[in-house]
């Protein structure tokens, strides 16, 4: 099995009314750094991930997608549409894009679904990454299955599938 590049990964709190807990910047550079070896990447690579409001995350809904409404998660690919990664010339690291987490939508989240917070964040960060990578489950339904089953095969190596992590409330 190939090893993966080096990883960094860039984890901002752009909000102020939901503390993260600690661990949780660990957990998402392992989620990272676990969908870039299932995907058998091996460049170098940085990305960036921020936690923002309700209201942030709707604004750039608004504004990339124009779709004026909350979401849980936003990814912004910097690949080109012929495929081609950009470089940070300092580095020579792969610049793979951005991830935009709303905290206030991943815990409420994780309530609904009666899972941990841990198992919110971790399944928004593999999901943000495979869309980085190019994946895109709005295409079809095949594209959103093969999706899924990406997200839940490296959820479950990392001990974050759905059946390990539902609080006992």
């Amino acid at each position: 099995m190939q090893q993966a590049g080096k990883l960094k990964v860039y984890v901002r709190n752009n909000q102020s009314d939901v503390k993260i807990p600690s661990g949780i910047r660990l957990l998402i550079r392992r989620c990272c750094h676990a969908v870039l070896v299932s995907e058998g990447f091996t460049k170098d690579a940085e990305v960036s991930v921020s936690f923002v409001s309700n209201n942030e995350i709707r604004s750039l809904n608004k504004m990339y997608r124009d779709k004026d409404s909350v979401t849980d998660v936003l990814s912004f690919p910097l690949t080109d549409a012929d495929g081609t990664m950009e470089t940070n010339a300092q580095t020579g690291f792969v610049l793979l894009g951005d991830i935009v987490i709303s905290i206030e939508t991943a815990v409420k989240q994780a309530s609904i679904y009666g899972h941990s917070l841990d198992r919110e964040i971790g399944f928004l960060t593999v999901h943000s990454m495979l869309h980085l990578l190019g994946y895109d489950h709005e295409t079809s339904k095949l594209d959103e299955r093969i999706m899924r089953e990406k997200e839940e095969a490296v959820l479950e190596k990392l001990g974050i599938s759905r059946e390990m992590t539902f609080t006992n409330e």
